[in-house]
Order: C-alpha cells, then structure tokens, then sequence
C-alpha cells in the first residue's frame, strides 16, 4: 500500500512527525492511502489510539484528509502549497490583472484616519481588559446591517474575512466534517479548508450565487457549513439575488443544524442589494471586510452572528490575539464618519470597467460573467494554453485552477485598474487567446 515506505513510531507525535516527513520528501505522494488505524497500530504495537491521535494531527495540519469508512489518504496538495503558488509572472512592460487588488486611486489616504486614532489612544489608552471592540464601530456597523436586512445579533472584530471563516469553522466543525464551498470559488477558503482538517463539498455557481440543487446535493451528503460569498464574488462577480435566495433559504430550511457563513466583502464596492440567507439555521455568521474598500492592509473586519457563534469567537480570540487592534477599529470608525469612501462611485467605477471589457469580448464572440465586483470569469477550452498566450501578448491573468473544483477550465481577469484605451487590445487579446466560446454554464 505505502512502496517503499515504512511507517515508524512508538508515541502520536513521532508517528505524525514521520509521515509528514514523507510527505514532504515525497516518498508518501498525493492521494495516496494510509494504513487503517488499527491494522498499523497492530503493526506498530501500539493502542490504536495513539495512530488516531497521530492522524488527528496530521489532519489538523491539512497533511491528510479523511473520508469516513473510506480512511486516510495524502491530501492531493500540501496544506503548505497554497493555490496562490499557481500564479502567473508578470512580463517586463505587461499588466497585471492576476493579482485581484483594488485600484489604488479609488482607495482613501489612511495617514488623517490613523492620525486621528493614535491621538485618541494617547487621549484614552487601550488597557488589558478593556471592551475588545469600538462601540462607535459596533453603532456604525449595526446600522449598515440593519439597512441590508441582516438578523440581530452581537458583533465582534476579526483581522480579515478569511480569520473569521477561520475561527467560525473551528468554532463548530472538527476534522473530518464537510464542508459545503462555491466551486469556482476563494482560493483561499478552498486551501483553508483542507488544512484545518475538513472535506469540501463543492456547489456550483452561476451569475446568481450557488445553485440551490447543488446545494441540497451537498447538504444531503453531510456538509455541516456553507460559506457563500453574498456580492462581488471571486472569481466570478457572482452577485445573489432575491429570487436565488429564496431558494437557498428554502433548502437551508430542510438543514437547521448547518452552520452558515456568509462573506459580503464586496460591501462598499458593489451597488447591487444585498440578500441575506442568515436567519433561517440555528448557527449563523455575517462577516464584512475594509479591505476592498479601503486598503487591503487595513486588517478589520466586522463579524455579526447568533450569540453562541460569536460567543466562541471571542472566546477562542481572547486566548490568541486577544483582539484587534483598537488603533485600527478607530480608523476604521473615523473612516467611516468622514465619508472617506465615495461608495457609489467606486461601484460605478468598477461597474464601469468590468462591463465595459465584457462588452467588448461579446462583440468578439467570447462569454464572460461578473455582475459585480472587480474581477471578470471567462470559461476557456485550454485554461493553459490561453494563460501563456495572453501572458505572451503583455496581459497576466490569474489561471481558472487557482479558484476550481469541478468546474470546467477558466481564466480570472481583474478590471480594477483598467482604463478605456486597454480595453479593446485586452478584448482582441482574450479573443485570440481562447480562439472559441465555451457554453455558458460553468459551475
């Protein structure tokens, strides 16, 4: 079953520590099952569970994956190995449109907000033991969730959307539990998962968010959670709407005890409505990120919830960081006093650019999709090949394997700092580089 390799040990930790030796020196390759734990702890002359803890802890690590009574194997990549490996060099005198940054002229200067902040901490510094979060911040933040139709629910602060998908999973789910995904969907969400020891269950997406089959598909075969990313979905803009979620709330319905989690990142930066499905299962999240809005270095995000979600959340913080910087809340709080973020505009801006270049590619006769945000999806029959001709041609582009599961090959195109006079050579050179549209469906 394992080759040439022979596992070795005596206690959980140096069984662990041998496999994910191999692992790395690739003599344990991707996919590749491991013993039944009781069939090596008969070879090793061990308690059977001293093997599950070791694959416990393998799992924790995203070193092994676990699928019921069909056992362990090798995850087909290393936790270690990121999706954001699969990236594409940027040629001498090209553009990037892989790296999904925000624009920087629409982005406010930090240096006033922080100023203002820091002069405040001298005024009132921040103490062991104090409220971790601002109750300016937590006012505001109600407010605009209030307005989007996002349940009540307490409110705390996490450094990013992806810390607080992070910290409601391990909040509920343990190593083993399904997780059901967008597929395409956040590269990072999709090697997050994995290394903290959980299956994924794709659903597929299309304009209109994830598919509600797709999603009674995935619930039906055990997923425990569901992340769903509201607006400006990435990769492919998909945007829910009121008639799609309806639908997903129906099945949510028929599964009470799924542990949703939604990302509206593109709050600020998108001028479609937001659908909230919170509010129909027993354990819910809303998470909602400044960094698309005001700088990605700007680690605040603002997470609401039912009361035993957050609750845990800030418990399991109160013992890591301890919170998030107050310093930070309060410029984010000053930011938005200030209006330091025309929102509309920005949208429009965005709005303008991506449909502007898929406008251009359909005069072409290629399909792309994004009905909000940043970035643009355009299905292609050789995601390879079309990634080094457009690499060839000056444009890098973010390749489709960086955000997919099952769904077929594709290419990412962020419009965030494109002007009008590249949208007609881009368009010529998608057009050139996928030489024939694929169908529309692509989840």
């Amino acid at each position: 079953m394992l080759g040439e390799y022979r596992i070795e040990g005596r206690g959980a930790a140096e069984i662990a520590a041998g496999i994910e030796g191999a692992v790395g020196a690739g003599e344990l390759a991707p996919g590749q099952p491991l013993p039944p734990m009781r069939e090596l702890a008969a070879r090793l002359g061990v308690n059977p569970n001293t093997v599950a803890a070791a694959y416990r802890t393998l799992r924790e690590r995203g070193v092994i994956e676990t699928a019921g009574r069909r056992g362990s194997r090798v995850r087909p990549r290393p936790a270690t190995t990121g999706r954001e490996e699969l990236r594409v060099e940027v040629p001498a005198g090209g553009r990037d449109l892989a790296s999904g940054n925000p624009d920087p002229a629409l982005l406010p200067r930090l240096a006033p907000a922080l100023t203002a902040a820091a002069q405040e901490g001298d005024r009132r510094p921040v103490r062991y033991g104090d409220d971790p979060v601002d109750a300016d911040l937590v006012r505001l933040a109600r407010a605009g969730l209030d307005t989007d139709g996002v349940p009540e629910g307490p409110i705390t602060v996490t450094s990013g959307s992806l810390d607080a998908i992070e910290r409601v999973l391990t909040a509920h789910l343990r190593p083993g539990d399904a997780v059901a995904v967008e597929d395409p969907g956040w590269g990072s969400v999709l090697d997050l998962i994995p290394a903290l020891g959980l299956r994924i269950l794709p659903v597929a997406v299309d304009d209109d968010g994830p598919r509600p089959e797709d999603l009674r598909a995935a619930l039906g075969s055990g997923a425990r959670a569901l992340i769903v990313t509201d607006r400006a979905q990435n990769p492919t803009g998909a945007s829910v709407t009121a008639t799609r979620a309806r639908a997903l709330r129906a099945v949510l319905r028929d599964h009470p005890g799924t542990v949703l989690i939604e990302d509206d990142h593109g709050d600020g930066i998108v001028d479609l409505p937001l659908h909230p499905l919170a509010g129909v299962t027993h354990h819910w999240a809303v998470v909602r990120s400044a960094s698309k809005t005001y700088g990605p270095d700007l680690r605040v995000a603002v997470l609401t919830g039912d009361p035993v979600t957050v609750d845990r959340v800030r418990g399991r913080q109160r013992l890591g960081p301890g919170w998030v910087s107050l310093l930070l809340q309060r410029a984010v709080v000053r930011l938005w006093q200030e209006g330091a973020v025309d929102r509309t505009a920005v949208a429009r801006s965005y709005g303008a650019r991506r449909d502007a270049l898929l406008d251009a590619l359909a005069d072409r006769g290629v399909v792309g999709h994004g009905r909000s945000g940043m970035n643009v999806w355009i299905p292609v029959p050789d995601e390879t090949g079309a990634v080094a001709r457009l690499v060839q041609s000056g444009w890098a582009v973010a390749p489709g394997a960086r955000f997919r599961l099952n769904s077929p090959p594709a290419i990412r195109i962020t419009v965030s700092t494109l002007t009008e006079q590249d949208i007609a050579p881009l368009a010529e050179a998608v057009a050139a580089a996928v030489r024939r549209s694929p169908a529309r469906v692509y989840g």
